[in-house]
């Protein structure tokens, strides 16, 4: 398979692999849309093609699989972080183009409830959020973009209110601020799924995330300039907003359900005012449940393959990493190591404490253990680890602010080290293996016909 480069694209395949589930019935947006959307979580895509009444269809669940994502890189499983980690190292420039789909509508008077169909997902949500845009920026200074997602609730007919966390984006409006001018931005929804992982990358400063976009897809992503700024943005997109943050001003913004099952407190927050939305004729509306599994892998896959970059570089022993689901794919990690040195895998756990600071809970285990299974890994602690001789704390570090059990983003870090004691006597730790039983084929041993009848077969 080819790399995915349109949403329309995705949809296509997610149809023809029985991954898409189209929601019959019209389905509220408040709540209703979003509950569909999460029980069918992981097994099916869902699009909602009258969502509210509103003529424009809603999808959701988009990468709710590990594997499919895979597949919309059109590389095998175990090749999606080489591919995104070489992506990330080779960005394509983008081509600008005269025009596109994405511009094909323009309302150049906003009424956002009217106009687009924003849902409200999770019970305590302060209100509608589109929490499936991405938000590029410029530097004011150089004219670099960025690309990232942020959540942007419906604060009125005109504006959102906007969690800038201190990244790049906040970097670019607090050069604008200090000049006391607001900085232009685009709210970029329902894009393919490799340009939504793009924006995710680690990469430093003025590292526009739509040239990643380009090397997954093969080719450089066509953009169009926007009517009210100097933003480019993918022409191919669904639906473009286009706006500015504003500068002196904050207002509430809060609660919303974020990625580690918890709603992110209210608090005064950026608002950004949009002064124009642009679709194509026929447009799709994309939100990401907050949680779900597309939320999840979102923030997952391009922090396992910028993690495991950095630590192979620094330590050989170094297979493969994962950031476990139940570690809300940013929390808790899995390293897989083989040959390591004594005291190495140590090293690696501090090593991978300050890959991201995200990383709260590091596991090193052998490389007889599957890191995807975390029946495996719980497997090597309760086996191999002892807590006063594997178990290191470090205090008073910086983790996520939207932990809640830290302190303002700052808490503690826990590694473990899972594996076999280089101490250990020969054979200690062999585990058990019946020979044959990786070559038995269920369909080629179970008499189907007897149907579980074990009278029947002991009479044959």
């Amino acid at each position: 398979m080819q790399p995915v480069t349109t949403l329309r694209g995705w949809l296509d395949h997610l149809a023809q692999h029985d991954r898409l589930a189209i929601i019959r019935r019209e389905v509220a947006l408040r709540h209703e849309l979003a509950a569909i959307s999460k029980r069918l979580d992981g097994r099916y895509a869902t699009f909602f093609p009258r969502p509210g009444g509103h003529p424009m269809p809603v999808v959701s669940g988009l990468l709710g699989d590990r594997r499919w994502i895979a597949d919309a890189m059109g590389v095998a499983g175990d090749a999606v972080l080489r591919h995104f980690s070489a992506a990330a190292a080779n960005p394509l420039p983008w081509r600008e183009v005269a025009s596109g789909p994405a511009q094909d509508v323009v309302h150049e008077h906003v009424d956002l409830a009217q106009q687009l169909p924003i849902p409200t997902h999770n019970e305590l949500d302060s209100g509608p959020y589109v929490s499936a845009g991405l938000m590029i920026s410029r530097n004011p200074r150089n004219g670099r973009q960025n690309v990232s997602i942020h959540r942007c609730q419906v604060s009125g007919p005109d504006e959102f209110g906007v969690l800038l966390l201190p990244r790049h984006t906040n970097a670019y409006f607090e050069m604008a601020e200090r000049d006391n001018a607001p900085l232009p931005v685009a709210i970029v929804i329902g894009m393919d799924p490799l340009t939504m992982l793009a924006s995710q990358a680690i990469v430093p400063l003025d590292h526009d995330e739509l040239e990643i976009a380009g090397a997954l897809h093969g080719t450089p992503l066509e953009v169009v300039k926007c009517g009210t700024s100097e933003v480019r943005v993918p022409a191919q997109a669904e639906i473009v907003l286009e706006g500015r943050v504003l500068p002196g001003r904050r207002a509430p913004e809060g609660p919303f359900g974020e990625f580690p099952q918890y709603y992110g407190e209210r608090a005064d927050r950026h608002i950004v005012k949009i002064d124009r939305i642009t679709h194509r004729r026929d447009a799709i509306f994309h939100t990401i449940v907050g949680g779900a599994n597309e939320h999840l892998l979102l923030g997952a896959i391009p922090r396992e393959a910028t993690i495991r970059g950095l630590l192979q570089r620094s330590f050989p022993c170094v297979q493969d990493v994962h950031l476990s689901m139940g570690g809300v794919g940013r929390y808790v990690l899995y390293v897989r190591l083989r040959h390591q040195q004594p005291g190495e895998a140590r090293n690696v756990i501090f090593g991978a404490f300050a890959a991201h600071y995200d990383v709260k809970h590091v596991i090193v285990v052998d490389d007889d253990v599957d890191i995807h299974d975390p029946r495996e890994v719980e497997w090597a602690v309760t086996t191999r680890a002892q807590a006063d001789r594997d178990l290191i704390v470090a205090s008073h570090t910086q983790g996520s602010k939207l932990d809640p059990s830290a302190d303002h983003g700052i808490g503690a870090k826990m590694g473990i080290d899972a594996t076999v004691p280089h101490d250990a006597p020969p054979g200690k730790f062999t585990r058990i293996r019946v020979p044959g039983e990786e070559a038995v084929d269920p369909a080629q041993v179970i008499d189907a016909a007897a149907a579980g009848d074990w009278r029947r077969a002991q009479s044959a």
